[in-house]
């Protein structure tokens, strides 16, 4: 019953005109902010579930793929009925190679069935006719013998604008065709972002801050009943200053906010990335998927709810 009903508030969202409504909408629904990051490490798995898979499928790359998938299936009906997104970062799964792969495509698909929206951390980018591929892998449906079929399902990706605009219009084309929507990276949380974002250009901005002016004028083309646009913007938490700044320049813009947790973020540090607390998602992996005592594996999935709970609970705190 609770699949179904998962199920049907997917296919409502679906039928919202934007990616941003539908962010938005399940935000509202579940009073929660934040999404959970899905980045599988087999040395970080809970040992009985790789003992098992490795029992029955042996040492092969089979093994591999139920290991990560069962981690994560059990992870998303632990939090599916208390955050409106889950984030999978592809470089995870990617590491392992075609059962890395199989993995990540049934994590989205089965994310997608609880009524999660997908957010594919997948970093793409290049020259128009190699970012008219991604979108189409990761956005929009290839042709396979005449059958339009969607090769890694994904309400929304991460994407990077270094390029230029030739290599953003596929994606926000397909955002356009598909509903779906985009986050493009501003201002990233890692330490050694400052090495380049920070730089001061000639006209006297930062690079992030004409970065952020260009995303601005891109999300007005697919402006949500919201307020907001499916063109958003990845703000990193740890650097809450920039956030205050990025957030005048860009106040229609959907960010998706890393860096809590793990990183080193709080709360208070989040709270610049919204307007009147709408306006952002915020993202945690590994302290919530993580979150288990490695001596109680089998708790794995309770202690990740609890962990994202008390994550809903912090931020709301600060909104």
């Amino acid at each position: 019953m609770c699949t179904l009903n998962y199920a049907f508030l997917y296919l409502c969202l679906m039928k919202l005109s934007t990616f941003a409504d539908r962010l938005y909408n399940a935000i509202e629904q579940k009073n929660a902010p934040i999404c959970v990051g899905l980045d599988p490490f087999l040395e970080k798995l809970p040992s009985h579930i790789l003992t098992q898979y490795r029992q029955e499928l042996g040492d092969t790359m089979q093994a591999i793929t139920q290991a990560i998938l069962s981690f994560n299936c059990q992870i998303i009906d632990a939090v599916a009925d208390i955050v409106p997104a889950v984030k999978p970062q592809i470089a995870f799964y990617e590491q392992y190679g075609i059962a890395g792969l199989e993995a990540y495509r049934e994590t989205c698909l089965y994310a997608q069935k609880k009524g999660l929206l997908v957010i594919a951390d997948v970093k793409r980018n290049d020259i128009a006719s190699t970012a008219q591929a991604y979108a189409q892998a990761y956005l929009g449906k290839t042709n396979i013998f005449g059958q339009e079929i969607e090769m890694f399902p994904s309400d929304a990706v991460t994407i990077n604008a270094y390029l230029g605009k030739d290599g953003i219009e596929p994606f926000i084309q397909a955002c356009k065709i598909y509903s779906k929507g985009v986050f493009v990276l501003v201002r990233t949380s890692n330490p050694s972002a400052r090495d380049f974002q920070d730089k001061t250009l000639i006209q006297g901005a930062t690079l992030f801050e004409a970065v952020a002016e260009e995303v601005n004028e891109w999300s007005k083309v697919i402006m949500g009943e919201c307020g907001f646009s499916s063109i958003g913007a990845v703000v990193g938490a740890t650097y809450p200053e920039q956030a205050k700044r990025l957030r005048q320049i860009m106040p229609n813009t959907f960010f998706l906010v890393p860096g809590y947790g793990a990183q080193g973020a709080t709360a208070k540090e989040v709270e610049p990335c919204f307007i009147q607390g709408k306006g952002a998602i915020v993202n945690a992996s590994r302290s919530i998927l993580y979150a288990f005592d490695p001596q109680k594996p089998e708790q794995f999935a309770d202690e990740a709810r609890k962990a994202a709970v008390t994550m809903q609970q912090d931020i709301l705190s600060v909104l």
